[in-house]
């Protein structure tokens, strides 16, 4: 417009001007090496009009030009991104369906045209993932890390997961632990490093990764604490295997106080102690546990009670004669089961019957109880005791006992 109004102006100055310079126009002369160009001044004047009409005139013409191939070229983008958001959308829905081979295809096809070629790249390599081609899985996400760069949680999160699909624990293990540098925080990252880190053993990393996430909102209370009981039976497990009852001793001592006050890992400490053949050290922790706690959080003690050799006149056992006169009824067969197994180990028959006779009546009864009241009963010659027993278990097995049959003497000859 501008350019226009420029060569209105020069007309119209021209045409006001010419009448006055009509009668000395002058003229201008142009000298080369070989020509010489003479005019007036006016149709010098004239000459530059219609020089720059020329010149806007070509201006025009290739802008007008220049501007269509854009629209064109616009026009074909377009057309090609909305050809990628329709295969996309398509490719989604195959991935749905459970056809990873048409999703595949559909996604990626175009995926440098979609409105997020990333996360296009990122679903290929899935859907190449889930048919089982691993080399066209990488690619893609060769290319999603072009485009993304270095760092992208997106594709280092992508990057993760085909590596654990493919069962690459040790590279999966690495992507994860770069990744929760990168990304401390991100729920994604966490939930995926408790896959890896379980799956790998690793259960010290899992131990701080817990320690960091804390109760947060994306695990529930109750999984939390199964990660948690998972976690104190795989650290005590790798301690027994590679440093025995010392090391288990050594890592006790250094534990926090979370730790040392969960009634499980205690438990669990005392399996393990008895494991390695230390019934000692396991009784020192029973007694610190069990003058600790409540008898309806001993249950697992219990069990593991019954395991343990010790003298009859240590201080475990002092304890549990003490608590067992205090217990109410349906804790009191529990100690009583307990005392009863040592003093059988110990040889104590006497008072390792009155103690299993409690636990014989007692409705959670075991087997491994009749068993072992069986055998005290035996070594005292208990005849009313064994047979109470044996008439218990066939009663147990909808036998009814019927009273032997004794054998008639043979006939002299």
């Amino acid at each position: 417009m501008l350019r226009i109004l420029f060569l209105m102006l020069l007309v119209l100055a021209g045409l006001i001007l010419g009448p006055y310079i009509s009668g000395n126009q002058g003229y201008v002369r142009i000298e080369t090496a070989t020509k010489v160009f003479e005019m007036s001044i006016v149709m010098l004047v004239v000459f530059f009009v219609v020089l720059m009409a020329i010149v806007y005139l070509l201006e025009w013409v290739v802008t007008r030009f220049l501007l269509l191939s854009r629209k064109s070229y616009q026009w074909m983008g377009n057309r090609k991104r909305k050809k990628a958001q329709k295969q996309t959308l398509q490719g989604l829905m195959k991935m749905t369906e459970g056809d990873y081979s048409k999703a595949e295809k559909l996604i990626g096809r175009n995926a440098k045209h979609s409105d997020e070629p990333i996360l296009n790249f990122i679903k290929a390599a899935e859907a190449a993932q889930e048919k089982g081609d691993d080399f066209s899985a990488n690619k893609y996400l060769i290319e999603a890390s072009k485009l993304a760069g270095p760092n992208n949680v997106a594709v280092e999160l992508a990057r993760t997961r085909l590596l654990l699909k493919q069962g690459k624990l040790p590279a999966a293990r690495s992507t994860i632990d770069s990744l929760l540098v990168l990304a401390p925080s991100n729920i994604d990252a966490m939930r995926l490093a408790i896959d890896i880190y379980l799956e790998s053993k690793a259960y010290k990393a899992l131990d701080e990764l817990l320690d960091n996430i804390g109760q947060r909102s994306f695990l529930s209370s109750e999984e939390y604490e199964a990660l948690e009981k998972q976690v104190d039976d795989g650290l005590l497990d790798e301690i027994m295997n590679e440093d025995g009852q010392e090391g288990l001793l050594s890592w006790w001592e250094n534990q926090p106080n979370r730790r040392r006050r969960s009634i499980y890992v205690r438990t669990a400490l005392i399996k393990r102690l008895l494991d390695t053949g230390d019934h000692q050290s396991a009784a020192d922790v029973a007694v610190e546990t069990i003058k600790k706690f409540e008898d309806e959080q001993l249950q697992g003690v219990f069990d593991q009670l019954t395991r343990i050799q010790v003298e009859e006149s240590c201080k475990l056992v002092k304890l549990l004669i003490k608590r067992h006169k205090k217990a109410q009824e349906q804790y009191s067969d529990d100690y009583a089961r307990a005392l009863g197994y040592i003093y059988a180990r110990e040889g104590v028959f006497d008072k390792a019957r009155e103690y299993l006779k409690q636990a014989l009546v007692h409705k959670e009864c075991t087997v491994n109880d009749r068993i072992m009241a069986l055998y005290v009963a035996e070594q005292l010659n208990d005849i009313e005791l064994v047979t109470s027993i044996k008439s218990d278990n066939l009663k147990e097995m909808c036998i009814e006992p019927k009273p032997a049959i004794q054998a008639l003497p043979l006939k002299e000859e």
